[in-house]
């Protein structure tokens, strides 16, 4: 139910497209003279997104919206990049299985342990006829970019590719084995880099409990929240843990990130949004000005919750910040892994750079929804530094 939704607010939005005339945005080129590498950039949406492989991306494109296609854009100046289309609101085990398939061009295999014990199919779609990219190996590695839980969905991609899954190698004769659980593969990703994504988990889940706002209760159950967050109850069967809901609650994002690693040889790097200022007294205020209308009443929550997690994480001021749906403090990189602020001619890889925090709600470094915003020099620039690392 949740998928067809969302396809009709999506084609809702397309006939807006029409109606509405693109901003005119400023061309932004790419000067390749200080390239030392040029691989594929692949793109991966977020909770109920969509990719190429959706028959309405052409004319209303995840990556872009109303601002153009920017796959298109910057395939034209030469960047070889793609869309992928991963399950709206599965698991990231389940988005990694069929990344992996549209990347290499195979079937999706979840795993023999995994389905099993989740309680779904083994296998999905087949990806034979049609893969995203041409080739990918050592030779030909790749860049990703993941928009908010698109981020845990490549993090844990390269998790995989690298050490593979000991769960899946026990249960799993070597000839019917994804090449994905195997491992050995942690020199195909060149770089990673997320885009508002809560890896450490979102309290909008959580708001909206008691919290005084100017003296009245803010409503327990937040509509917005409907349209990007799946349901407790999976319909075919499925278990919890086996959701997006899950690996995004803030003690399901630990969890996820206990299984994931940083990988030694890839670079990393984080944007985190905020459309949130401290007042006077300290106090975080969300700034609703030129915010997408979905993300306000969210945004005004998640600056006046504190508490716990029945796990015992505590939600203090510091999580406060946000983009009208995640927390800035969980965008900026797992609490877990090697990270530092970044600064130019200092990268490493096996480290997450945390970049500037950029001003702008949820969906604005994906393009904006009802609100163009003209991502293309932040694509460009942030490319060119990574070709030129």
């Amino acid at each position: 139910m949740q998928i067809i939704i969302q396809k009709i607010v999506s084609l809702f939005t397309a006939v807006i497209m029409f109606l509405v005339p693109a901003a005119n945005i400023p061309k932004a080129e790419i000067d390749k003279s200080a390239f030392n590498t040029d691989y594929t950039y692949v793109f991966v949406h977020g909770l109920s997104g969509w990719g190429s492989y959706a028959f309405y991306y052409d004319i209303f494109p995840y990556w872009g919206i109303l601002g153009g296609n920017l796959m298109k854009y910057l395939s034209a100046r030469g960047i070889d990049c793609a869309a992928a289309s991963v399950a709206p609101s599965d698991s990231t085990w389940d988005r990694v299985c069929e990344l992996y398939a549209q990347l290499t061009g195979t079937r999706v295999d979840y795993g023999k342990e995994h389905s099993g014990r989740c309680g779904h199919d083994r296998y999905g779609t087949d990806y034979s006829k049609k893969p995203l990219i041409d080739k990918w190996d050592s030779e030909n590695k790749i860049n990703l970019f993941g928009h908010s839980f698109g981020g845990a969905t490549i993090r844990m991609l390269a998790t995989l590719m690298a050490y593979g899954s000991e769960e899946e190698q026990a249960v799993t004769d070597e000839n019917e084995i994804s090449g994905l659980f195997t491992g050995g593969k942690e020199d195909w990703i060149y770089s990673i880099t997320t885009l508002a994504s809560p890896h450490n988990g979102t309290t909008a889940y959580l708001v909206g409990h008691g919290v005084e706002d100017n003296g009245g209760t803010i409503p327990e159950v937040l509509e917005t929240k409907v349209m990007f967050f799946a349901s407790r109850e999976n319909p075919d069967g499925r278990i919890f843990e086996d959701s997006a809901s899950y690996d995004m609650d803030i003690d399901g994002a630990a969890h996820l990130n206990e299984k994931i690693k940083t990988i030694p040889g890839i670079y990393y790097f984080s944007y985190a949004c905020s459309m949130s200022y401290q007042d006077e007294d300290g106090t975080w205020v969300a700034d609703t000005n030129g915010m997408e209308p979905l993300f306000v009443n969210s945004a005004k929550l998640i600056v006046k919750y504190t508490g716990v997690t029945p796990e015992g994480t505590v939600l203090d001021e510091s999580w406060q910040e946000n983009d009208g749906l995640v927390n800035t403090i969980s965008a900026k990189a797992p609490f877990n892994a090697p990270q530092k602020e970044y600064e130019a001619g200092s990268v490493e890889p096996g480290e997450w750079n945390i970049m500037p925090v950029y001003h702008g709600d949820h969906m604005s470094l994906q393009g904006g929804l009802l609100m163009t915003n003209n991502v293309r020099p932040f694509y460009i620039e942030h490319i060119t530094m990574i070709n030129s690392l």
